[in-house]
């Protein structure tokens, strides 16, 4: 059965009250996705951007004041000007490309340290790391509060795929589906991520393939190729009854471990009761151990979700076939390493990865592509 939400219960923070009139904070496109994960539970049990008692708890604790387990803060930054306006209003509308979407409850506005909040967060202050050149580019001022959206975002063929978690756990109950595996990806599939998920499937009665669809940094794969990508390794090669295929929009943070707990309390909310916990989980360069994923569910006892950790799948040029340590005998001058950074080096040399390595059908896609990164 699915666990039940993040929280003990499925948030909805919906509202069919008119905006006119209000005064509105422009926010980006990327955080109105956040807005609108909050609003139909993905990010339960909040209900809005956390206050200064959370974030402090978070970024320190890796868990909201009350003790439940949270380590990325969902925040709203402004300039104090905008943050004193807000604060006599006491309720503003929030607006995206100039279009009011949302309500925003103001409970409080307070200041962080960023440069310490960052390090804690992501374990270092390199400005070079992506999440830390984020944090130290925020406006000086954060706005507390509950949130309420009047106006979803429409449809797209980006979000063709997008389900909210109440959809998701109707699906899995109709399925009948009593353990869902949850696996996150940023990066188009190869052979070993496929074998991985199908191992699985051996062991689970569902498969829940949860690609990230949003801001990504610079050489990774564009949304639209990943999500074709996909879209088309499910068609071809997944049976239909046990593989459901469901997009996430929000931002990569590349916190590594701390993101790690987050991936896996987002798919607790869609009803997984297992993770997949990959090596270097949203890791970037060199900043993180690629077990340090691993090793920070010993923390989290408490979190329900139970993460599955497989060693990492390889191709055996003597066993011709894809193994792991655990069950092939041979040493690494036979096995043919994969990786979403091989694979994004080989498309972008302009060489069509072998069948052993990336499905025929989904080498031409990308090569189909013609700029496949993000800029």
């Amino acid at each position: 059965m699915a666990l039940q939400p993040h929280g003990g219960r499925l948030v909805s923070r919906f509202s069919g009250s008119s905006l006119d009139g209000m005064a509105a904070i422009e926010v980006s496109n990327d955080l109105r996705s956040d807005i609108e994960n909050i609003a139909d539970g993905v990010f339960s049990p909040l209900e809005g951007f956390v206050g200064k008692e959370d974030f402090e708890s978070i970024v320190k604790t890796g868990r909201l004041k009350s003790g439940l387990a949270w380590t990325v803060p969902i925040v709203l930054d402004v300039d104090e000007q905008t943050a004193a306006k807000a604060k006599a209003a006491g309720e503003v509308a929030l607006a995206a490309a100039g279009e009011k979407f949302a309500t925003l409850k103001i409970d409080e506005v307070y200041f962080i340290d960023k440069l310490q909040s960052a390090k804690l967060i992501y374990g270092t202050d390199d400005a070079k790391h992506p999440g830390v050149a984020k944090t130290a580019a925020m406006k000086d001022r954060l706005l507390g509060g509950k949130i309420q959206v009047s106006k979803k975002i429409a449809q797209s063929p980006l979000r063709k795929y997008r389900k909210t978690p109440a959809e998701t756990r109707a699906e899995m109950a109709q399925r009948g589906w009593k353990t869902t595996v949850g696996f996150q990806t940023r990066n188009v599939p190869h052979v070993a991520h496929e074998m991985l998920q199908k191992a699985a499937l051996n062991l689970y009665d569902g498969l829940f393939v949860n690609p990230l669809i949003g801001k990504k940094k610079q050489g990774d794969f564009k949304d639209e190729v990943i999500l074709s990508a996909y879209e088309t390794l499910i068609d071809n090669y997944y049976p239909k009854d046990r593989a459901m295929f469901v997009t996430l929009h929000t931002e990569m943070r590349y916190a590594g471990p701390k993101e790690a707990i987050h991936h896996a309390i987002m798919r607790k909310n869609f009803g997984c009761t297992h993770f997949i916990v990959g090596r270097d989980h949203a890791g970037v360069g060199t900043y993180y151990h690629p077990f340090a994923a691993h090793e920070i569910f010993k923390g989290y006892a408490d979190l329900e979700i139970q993460p599955v950790f497989f060693p990492a799948f390889y191709y055996c040029k003597k066993c011709l076939s894809y193994a792991n340590e655990r069950n092939c005998p041979h040493g690494p001058e036979v096995r043919e390493e994969l990786s979403g950074t091989k694979m994004r080096r080989m498309v972008s040399s302009g060489e069509i990865p072998a069948e052993h390595l990336m499905r025929p059908e989904i080498a031409k896609l990308i090569v189909s592509f013609k700029e496949p990164f993000v800029p």
